[in-house]
């Protein structure tokens, strides 16, 4: 087998990982590279031939490792994607947001072309008709069960604890002997709200592994609950909002769950507002709630119970109700995407209040360097936002211990799982991240290591 890194090589995002067994090919994951010089690196030709692909399989529903499968499919792809059911889902509503944005995009960039006197047309990336194009390619599997390609490659997912329908791929191939490759897909942290830990494989050959937070390790969930509710609690006696940056599919959800325990557990006071701002986030929600056989034993006890809500959420669906926010001065928490302030409704949120000192700002997830987030997470005094420039006067709170992923101890604690000592791939994290759990990978646990460069091929 042969296996090249088209994304998240020495990055966070972009998730594309093309192997060639025997002169077929296949892709793990298919995502869009996000932050700086992002939009150039997904529409770039691909280094393979969409064609020529048999099959995709997607590891979990974020756009970084779904979100250039329109395009695939718009290129000629005419094989399965294979991936979870709760995967698929998500993946249904989540392509369609994602072309919408790009479409948004395109007429804005093209508009303000011609007022600058240009006649250029921007393109969106895909279209929302692209993305309705790809779901009827997937196809839907359960978690823990072998399935067989063909004679050559069977497969497997279990649950990576990382968001709903997250799995980690087990690839067995027919090379005299067989052969095994494990791809980690986003590692989960143990504990995350409303999922399953991460489940484990016994043995593999190969391993590609995740390293988004393979050099840092996280805040305790405790510590981290006490300084989100000091975040609100001081946040509303100052008379301000508090905006969260928040992913859709996943973050979204943990933080409904866990401001339903704060309020439960008096930590917070009963009523508590929270406009989630993302028509995205509603429909993913919906799915979530549609799949509690796979919510961990404390989700489905809270979840459970119909009466006496800890919180009011509310969600908005049109632009004219995301308006209205802006009229609510105090005493709101409202979440909206995107997680590293990119796109979506957030960039006007923080553009009117972003400049308020009574407000703050609270982030729960990486941030990618070349992001929004990323500027005001490394303390910008100012940024540009929809053309403007805002004074940065609101309290700003990053607080990791809510992350999705595993820190760098859990990421070598799943590693050393193994039963034998595969061979490692590190990726899915900036360099000095990646390089660094290469350095305690070798150091801890003794495994060959690589940091893959993006492009770079390796036969196994």
């Amino acid at each position: 087998m042969k296996i090249t890194f088209f994304g998240a090589a020495r990055k966070v995002t972009g998730s594309c990982f093309h192997l060639s067994v025997n002169g077929r090919q296949f892709l793990v994951d298919c995502g869009m590279h996000q932050g700086l010089g992002s939009d150039e690196l997904n529409r770039k030709p691909f280094g393979f031939n969409p064609r020529e692909i048999e099959c995709v399989f997607l590891t979990h529903a974020h756009i970084d490792h779904t979100g250039l499968v329109p395009r695939l499919v718009r290129e000629g792809f005419k094989g399965k994607i294979i991936t979870t059911a709760a995967t698929a889902e998500l993946s249904r509503v989540m392509l369609a947001d994602s072309a919408h944005i790009q479409e948004m995009d395109a007429q804005w960039m093209t508009k303000k072309a011609r007022r600058a006197g240009s006649e250029k047309v921007v393109e969106p990336l895909y279209t929302v008709e692209d993305a309705i194009a790809s779901i009827p390619f997937f196809e839907k599997k359960q978690y823990g069960e072998t399935y067989a390609l063909d004679s050559v490659i069977r497969y497997r997912f279990c649950d990576a604890g990382h968001i709903l329908g997250s799995g980690t791929l087990e690839l067995w191939y027919r090379n005299n002997p067989e052969k095994k490759i494990i791809f980690s897909g986003d590692i989960g942290k143990k504990g995350n709200p409303i999922l399953q830990d991460p489940q484990h494989a016994a043995e593999a050959d190969y391993v590609v592994v995740e390293s988004t937070y393979g050099n840092r390790l996280h805040k305790g969930t405790e510590d981290s609950l006490e300084e989100l509710a000091e975040a609100v609690e001081s946040t509303f006696k100052r008379g301000g909002n508090v905006y969260i940056p928040s992913f859709a599919v996943g973050r979204t959800q943990d933080l409904i769950y866990i401001f339903n325990k704060l309020v439960r557990d008096g930590r917070l006071a009963s009523p508590l507002d929270i406009y989630v701002d993302s028509p995205l986030a509603d429909e993913a929600t919906k799915v979530y709630f549609s799949h509690p056989e796979l919510f961990d034993e404390d989700a489905k006890r809270l979840f459970g119970k119909k009466k006496g809500k800890a919180v009011r959420v509310h969600f908005t669906s049109s632009v004219q109700e995301s308006m209205k926010l802006n009229r609510i001065t105090s005493g709101a928490i409202v979440m909206a995407g995107s997680g590293m302030c990119e796109g979506g409704r957030i960039r006007h949120h923080l553009k009117h209040n972003l400049w308020r000192p009574e407000c703050s700002v609270v982030f729960v997830g990486f941030q990618a360097r070349g992001t929004l987030g990323r500027a005001i997470v490394d303390g910008a005094k100012e940024v540009w936002i929809l053309g403007d420039k805002i004074a940065i006067r609101s309290r700003v709170y990053t607080i990791g211990g809510f992350s999705a992923h595993a820190d760098q101890k859990e990421l070598l604690e799943w590693l050393g799982l193994f039963q034998n000592k595969p061979e490692v791939f590190i990726v899915h994290g900036e360099e000095a991240s990646a390089l660094e759990f290469e350095k305690q990978v070798k150091e801890k646990l003794g495994f060959v290591t690589r940091v893959p460069a993006l492009g770079e091929s390796y036969e196994i």
